[in-house]
């Protein structure tokens, strides 16, 4: 198992320089910041599927659903060939482990989302298309978390992306230990704040699962519990949702905390939930009356112990 989480990526964002152009489109967050606590896969679907550098520009033309790939001057069809190449590169990127990955925004062939589709007959394009690389991967691993780099520039975007892809590496080191019901178990509780910031019916359906655990075929519930919980934390957690994860960490010092420290606490979640404060200042609190008191189940909460504090992902307000 990798220590680090292994993460594909449009290979233009680290700055090589594969693009129809020659160039490049590096992004510095992406390559120097995460890029430290991440292993890359790195893909150029245009260059690894035959293409030379530099190159025509290529574009999707036709039904948006199902669109062809050709050039933009001359018109020449690189469909087959980028569909024959992306069926074995998917294969192989089928056993690198990924835990997510990064597109490029309003690439033909990378783009995860709203990607020029030009009509047949011209006229102006539609932005409903998938990069024809991306659309392929995104249908062969549904449950990967996926961005691109364009959506990444929101805060808030980036920390669902971030805690999604080491979700998806610490559930991998679970089954590479071998699952048992106890470490489903363990998993399950030590992430229930995060589940619950995210989406409180996930959180609630999760524990309706984890309580099969003596009962179902392990395999079954395995995948229909990694499901549910991808799927309830796609939706990017709110200030409404931290507020109640919040509050609940509180109940855990009702007997311990003083009068004044039970307020100073109090007051902390509440500018937050305005929007006065990042959520690293509650945190930060809270995980020092963890300490102080010896509170071994706020410990272990994925929650108060985010992915490397070094990409401030509580930092923003």
């Amino acid at each position: 198992m990798s220590e680090q989480p292994k993460v594909g990526i449009a290979e233009c964002l680290l700055g090589k320089n594969v693009r129809f152009d020659g160039g490049h489109k590096l992004d510095r967050y992406l390559r120097d910041v995460l890029g430290r606590h991440v292993t890359y896969v790195p893909v150029c679907p245009e260059m690894e599927c035959g293409m030379s550098i530099p190159r025509e520009a290529v574009r999707l033309v036709g039904d948006p659903e199902s669109p062809r790939l050709v050039t933009s001057r001359s018109g020449v069809d690189w469909t087959s060939q980028m569909q024959d190449w992306a069926k074995q590169r998917l294969d192989a990127l089928a056993g690198e482990e990924l835990c997510g990955y990064i597109f490029k925004y309003g690439s033909p062939s990378s783009g995860m989302s709203r990607v020029k589709v030009y009509p047949e007959k011209g006229g102006p394009p539609s932005m409903k298309g998938r990069g024809m690389f991306a659309g392929m991967f995104m249908d062969r691993f549904p449950l990967l978390p996926v961005e691109d780099d364009g959506r990444l520039n929101d805060p808030g975007l980036r920390e669902n992306f971030i805690q999604r892809i080491f979700t998806t590496h610490r559930w991998q080191a679970v089954l590479k230990s071998g699952l048992t019901p106890g470490r489903l178990v363990d998993f399950h509780s030590r992430h229930k704040l995060l589940v619950m910031a995210h989406n409180v019916q996930a959180y609630r359906d999760l524990g309706k699962l984890v309580a099969q655990a003596g009962t179902m075929d392990l395999a079954v519930l395995s995948d229909r519990y990694f499901e549910r919980l991808l799927h309830g934390m796609r939706r990017p957690a709110t200030l409404k949702g931290h507020r109640n994860a919040l509050d609940h960490c509180q109940g855990y010092f009702k007997k311990q905390l003083e009068p004044f420290e039970k307020q100073e606490l109090r007051e902390v979640i509440a500018q937050y939930a305005e929007g006065l404060i990042p959520r690293i200042v509650p945190i930060t609190l809270l995980n020092h009356y963890v300490r102080k008191y010896g509170q071994e189940y706020l410990a272990a909460q994925v929650y108060l112990n985010p992915p490397p504090s070094e990409l401030k992902l509580l930092n923003h307000v």
